[in-house]
């Protein structure tokens, strides 16, 4: 009987993670409010006119999350020439987050959200697939978001090493 509630359970939250990636371009983007890496509020309102590029990766300071960063740090010149702010997302909390943002010099904003709020709200959390084992996490995905705040481009398997690229292209 246990073993049958567990995998209802597994079932209802496999199925609700499902559901919650549905976010499209041309979608309003979902606002949101949480502590950068210095704790200050920040809300995706406050960047209203401004065209946002909200990135989300699984955790600070790991291999393939420090490439995308040290790329979008690399280039930020040109991502705030073209006028973009950047925004990351992760699970991990203000102190990490200030942590990496000094070990790697990152010139842009990193917010926490350890409770998923804004992870679920944008549908990047779900089952992952690792060398044949299942568990559930954070999938890299990027969202653009015009200055009306609507969604007009998402990187589902965004290239870490030319991330910034593949966002000044999409917007021309």
């Amino acid at each position: 009987m246990k073993q049958e509630i567990k995998q209802k359970e597994y079932c209802i939250l496999h199925d609700k993670n499902i559901q919650m990636t549905q976010l499209t371009e041309g979608q309003k983007a979902p606002d949101f409010k949480a502590k950068d890496q210095n704790g200050n509020a920040v809300s995706l309102k406050d960047f209203h006119g401004k065209k946002v590029v909200l990135y989300f990766y699984p955790e600070d300071d790991t291999p393939t999350c420090t490439i995308e960063a040290c790329n979008l740090r690399d280039n930020y010149a040109d991502l705030k020439k073209a006028g973009l702010v950047v925004l990351g997302v992760s699970p991990d909390d203000k102190k990490k987050h200030k942590k990496f943002e000094e070990k790697y010099d990152l010139p842009f904003t990193l917010l926490e959200d350890p409770e998923k709020k804004i992870i679920d709200k944008y549908g990047v959390w779900g089952e992952k697939n690792l060398y044949g084992r299942k568990y559930m996490g954070l999938h890299r995905t990027t969202f653009l978001i015009d200055e009306n705040g609507i969604i007009f481009k998402i990187f589902k398997k965004p290239k870490s090493k030319i991330h910034s690229e593949e966002i000044l292209k999409a917007i021309g």
